[in-house]
């Protein structure tokens, strides 16, 4: 009896890089706005993170000083720190800021698109609630064994509703509390509330310089709103007061063309090798501008620890790349962001 050798491991899957037909895309929508366009897309499991202000300067760095500056969004959310810093870097290099918003823009995206002059929205686009929710190191852990977000909304939502069903109780409703969330926790989403508030009058001062309104605003977003993803359209986003308008459709078609584009780019390229072990590759945030495009590739082996009950990385090779054709030619290359 011969002992059968493994069976290879099959290649890895690529996911594709459109840079050709994204580009003629931006080429397009720039020529309809009359100004020059910057895109900002993350997939559904992408998000705002830390080193996306150094790839936006990538983006920008040849780009000069422009009357009008416009900037498409469309992400889920992520650091609302982050979206000061993406503010303040987009109107270094503008007069005035104008978001495209043709889809979600959620979370710290509203923060983002808050950061505008005016905010055209498409059809189908929406802004939400910006309360902070916190994945603490004491945060309660799910089923999975992953650790969980905690916004003060919910908790201060669980506290009414135990206050509610034990009125005449003396009791401290948190004394129940502590024993999912730990107070530690509870004091960071506490600071994570004021913080929220306070990057959203800071966002908004670049271009309001009516502090009332700036603090209405901030204020209705962080705590007047039932969930955290309730879709902000465009009539609440006027009465909210935000400069808010409707996107001619003509720039809508052409937008949501380009987030086609996008979605193919971010599509999970996923190789599997055994029950346990695969290889996954996932284009997860996109910026691009005139003859340039810098994206960030979640690129790296996962193997599931049976003992632990949660999937663990091997072989990471995740960072961001860029692809320009600054010079005459089409270059690819990897970015390296500390």
């Amino acid at each position: 009896m011969t002992i059968s050798e493994p069976l290879p491991n099959p290649p890895i899957k690529q996911p594709p890089v459109l840079f050709a037909r994204t580009q003629a895309m931006i080429e397009k929508a720039s020529a309809l706005l009359g100004g020059a366009l910057v895109t900002y897309w993350n997939n559904p499991r992408g998000g705002i993170w830390n080193s996306d202000p150094l790839a936006l300067a990538e983006v920008l760095r040849d780009s000069g000083q422009h009357e009008s500056l416009y900037l498409f969004i469309r992400s889920e959310g992520g650091s609302g720190q982050v979206s000061l810093r993406l503010v303040n870097l987009l109107r270094q290099h503008c007069r005035r800021l104008v978001a495209l918003v043709p889809l979600e823009c959620a979370s710290a995206a509203t923060m983002l698109a808050m950061g505008a002059d005016r905010i055209l929205m498409g059809p189908t686009a929406y802004l939400t609630a910006v309360d902070s929710s916190l994945n603490h190191a004491l945060s309660p852990i799910d089923r999975d064994n992953n650790r969980v977000s905690v916004s003060l909304d919910e908790l201060n939502r669980v506290v009414r509703l135990w206050r509610a069903e034990n009125g005449s109780s003396t009791e401290n409703p948190y004394k129940s509390l502590y024993q999912y969330v730990h107070p530690l926790v509870i004091g960071a989403v506490d600071r994570a509330e004021s913080l929220s508030i306070m990057l959203c009058q800071e966002i908004l001062g670049y271009h309001i310089r009516d502090e009332a309104r700036v603090h209405e605003i901030a204020a209705r977003l962080n705590s007047r709103y039932p969930s955290h993803n309730y879709p902000i359209l465009l009539g609440e986003a006027q009465k909210i007061g935000l400069e808010a308008e409707p996107m001619p459709l003509e720039i809508y078609s052409v937008l949501l063309e380009l987030n086609r584009l996008y979605g193919e780019m971010g599509q999970k390229a996923t190789t599997d090798f055994d029950e346990i072990r695969a290889h996954g590759n996932e284009i997860l945030t996109i910026l691009e501008g005139a003859r340039v495009q810098v994206y960030f590739q979640d690129d790296k082996t996962w193997f599931y620890r049976t003992e632990e009950r949660r999937w663990i990385t091997m072989n990471d090779k995740s960072g961001w790349r860029r692809i320009d054709r600054r010079s005459g030619r089409t270059r690819k290359s990897v970015l390296h962001i500390a």
